[in-house]
């Protein structure tokens, strides 16, 4: 199966009250790991892809991987560019084969952010090719971007609306009090902003920051009106706790199969899980 916009099941997604995980695609075990848990879930996911991941997977490879992995499990997989910088990333992006993309425009004034949105979406629409907006400014830290809590800022309900309005994302990405990264202590979601928006527009909110939000939020935000939802340090902690782990109980440990085979499990407990919690089971 190729790739596909994220068209083919975020409609689905938001009518039945289930969201569909991105899931960052790092290296090759991230995505053995992602694609293996959503096959055994029958779940469609999405590849989320940084700019820095990007730099560091190289595009080739980027695509030829997420393409491997449609093809073998016969799923709906989106490609999708996470926190694309600029318009020129994410023609590059969708040239190479993404069938998705994010702009993020959230460090913008608002009109800018929809004008920049705006042209995005008009390249992407004639590719077929879906796109993810955002509002307001998500705090933590994400590959080389960092905003602390201080510059953190929830979207506005009537500015989500308005910008949707004039954009047609096909997703829109808010911030309600989520953060990248782990967190220190419990996330304040504000569901009121969610449902404001989910009520006054016919597409899914996307919560960022999904990594470490408690089960019960996460319901709560499904239900008010997310339809995806990104995860990528859960993932990271996993891989990494999982190779400590077996080099603490054998130093003399070289061939690196025998250390990112429990890393790639690790993450695949972690996707199957989170695939579980947001209700994509036998969605594909």
């Amino acid at each position: 199966m190729p790739l596909v916009s994220m068209n083919e099941f975020l409609p689905k997604a938001k009518a039945n009250k289930f969201a569909v995980g991105q899931f960052n695609m790092n290296n090759l075990e991230f995505a053995q790991a992602i694609t293996e848990a959503a096959m055994e879930e029958k779940s469609p996911f999405i590849f989320g892809v940084s700019e820095g991941a990007l730099k560091y997977m190289g595009m080739e490879y980027t695509v030829a991987i997420a393409e491997a992995a449609a093809k073998k499990s016969g799923l709906p997989i989106a490609l999708h560019l996470d926190h694309g910088s600029s318009f020129e990333v994410a023609m590059k992006c969708i040239r190479a084969g993404f069938s998705s993309v994010m702009f993020d425009g959230s460090h913008y004034g608002l009109e800018e952010n929809i004008a920049l949105t705006k042209e995005v979406v008009k390249a992407a629409r004639a590719m077929g090719v879906s796109v993810e907006g955002e509002l307001g400014t998500i705090g933590g830290v994400e590959d080389d971007i960092s905003v602390d809590e201080e510059h953190a800022s929830l979207a506005k309900p009537e500015e989500a609306i308005r910008f949707y309005e004039e954009t047609g994302v096909d997703c829109l990405a808010i911030a309600v009090g989520t953060a990248h990264g782990m967190y220190k202590g419990e996330p304040k979601i504000h569901y009121d902003i969610i449902q404001k928006v989910t009520d006054a527009i016919p597409v899914p909110v996307v919560l960022h920051g999904g990594s470490g939000v408690p089960d019960e939020a996460i319901r709560l935000s499904i239900a008010a009106g997310v339809g995806k939802i990104n995860v990528n340090t859960e993932n990271q902690v996993a891989c990494t706790n999982a190779i400590r782990e077996v080099l603490a109980a054998n130093g003399s440990v070289y061939d690196p199969r025998k250390y990112l085979t429990p890393a790639r499990n690790a993450m695949k407990a972690v996707v199957q899980e989170k695939i579980r919690l947001f209700g994509s089971s036998n969605q594909a």
